[in-house]
């Protein structure tokens, strides 16, 4: 073995030709140093605006206005802790362990099924009481396994079996359909959809056909708008977004008071913690709604800014998928990447009346221990994965 300092390239001549192995990676003992700043940004940017947007709802709920603040910070802190320990970690690790790592999250997702185990708020079973993490959800933790099993499982395959009806798609829908099942009977259709995007992209990275991906879309859609007609709560939040107006004190209430927040702040905002509509009018200031404050509070130059740092992370991200050394490393970031813009853009679209409500959080800004935690964990393998580029990007 021959180590040079400049370059730390490690080369074993015994290796084989088609594949890149940990040897042969070069190291730039660096991460992206511009992601990593852009997460670190946002992450304590978020804690601000749920500090500041769940101060009232706090107070009245929990007789404690930092309530969210102080959840949030344990959140933040096992996040920052596991991005450390996995941008250390060579990402090849979890290629070896994602199949364990994935039927571990399947077994999360059964235990909240399990009466006396999960526990139901709102109507939903979506999450378990692990003593310092009181509200751990398993679904934000499935997003990561199904990213990783995905990714090991395509890119062990050769791309004659991907491209294959029955090689490729039949299993690839089987890896997908399970977790969509149990998510959606807690039940979680956003959660669900989100699954299915984020594993559609990695599957179409690792060189599935065209005609497979718009399948599977198509049967997506079909089975959304089942799921729509079948439910009449879900057919309410459908109407409500087709006309907002049409039940403003019902099913139109959140979009309404979202769209007043944000119509509220103009350009330049209110200023920073005097938001009105978080003052118990806006449902779910800390979640879901949380863009809706920021465009109150900061204006539209505010939300522009949130806007553009994703787009940046989507950017960095992307760069490092397309130079990563092998292709478990390209479908992993691009996995992640996706995971993480896509859902700032569900959440954003969905709160200012592009799309349906969805329930879903934005990425490191929203209230959310679980989210938090497994989301810079992604980020963490995310920078090592960009430690290992041959070439600087």
């Amino acid at each position: 073995m021959i180590f040079n300092k400049k370059s730390r390239v490690v080369h074993s001549k015994k290796q084989n030709k088609n594949k890149i192995s940990r040897e042969t990676l070069y190291f730039s003992g660096a991460s992206d140093r511009m992601l990593f700043g852009l997460v670190g940004i946002l992450t304590v940017f978020g804690v601000l605006m749920i500090a500041s947007a769940g101060i009232v709802y706090a107070d009245v709920r929990f007789d404690d206005p930092y309530f969210f603040f102080k959840r949030q910070l344990i959140g933040v802190v096992l996040g920052l802790f596991l991005l450390v320990v996995f941008s250390r970690i060579d990402y090849h690790f979890f290629r070896k362990w994602a199949y364990v790592i994935y039927f571990f999250a399947i077994i999360l997702l059964v235990l909240i099924l399990i009466p006396g185990v999960g526990i139901t708020a709102y109507g939903a079973s979506r999450w378990l009481n692990l003593g310092p993490i009181p509200s751990f959800q398993p679904s934000e933790f499935m997003k990561l396994a199904l990213i990783l099993y995905v990714a090991a499982w395509c890119s062990g395959k050769g791309m004659k079996v991907i491209t294959d009806f029955h090689t490729g798609l039949i299993p690839f829908l089987g890896i997908v359909g399970l977790p969509c099942i149990l998510v959606f009977l807690q039940p979680n259709v956003g959660t669900m959809s989100i699954l299915v995007f984020i594993a559609l992209a990695v599957f179409y990275l690792a060189g599935a056909t065209s005609k497979h991906i718009f399948s599977v879309i198509g049967m997506g859609f079909v089975g959304i708008i089942g799921l729509i007609i079948a439910a009449p709560y879900r057919m309410a939040r459908f109407m409500s977004f087709i006309n907002p107006e049409a039940d403003p004190q019902g099913t139109g209430y959140q979009i309404q008071q979202a769209l007043i927040a944000i119509g509220s702040g103009g350009i330049f905002g209110v200023g920073l913690g005097h938001s009105k509509q978080k003052g118990l009018y806006l449902p779910e200031p800390v979640g879901d709604s949380i863009f809706a404050i920021i465009s109150e509070e900061l204006g539209l130059i505010g939300a522009l800014v949130v806007l553009i740092f994703f787009f940046l992370f989507a950017w960095r991200g992307m760069r490092i998928a397309a130079t990563a050394p092998d292709l478990f490393g390209k479908l992993v970031a691009g996995g992640i990447t996706v995971w993480i813009t896509g859902q700032a853009i569900i959440n954003i679209a969905a709160i200012t009346s592009l799309m349906p409500l969805t329930g879903i959080p934005m990425p490191f800004v929203s209230y959310g221990g679980t989210s938090i935690i497994f989301s810079l964990a992604a980020v963490g393998i995310l920078l090592n994965i960009s430690k290992q580029i041959k070439e600087k990007i």
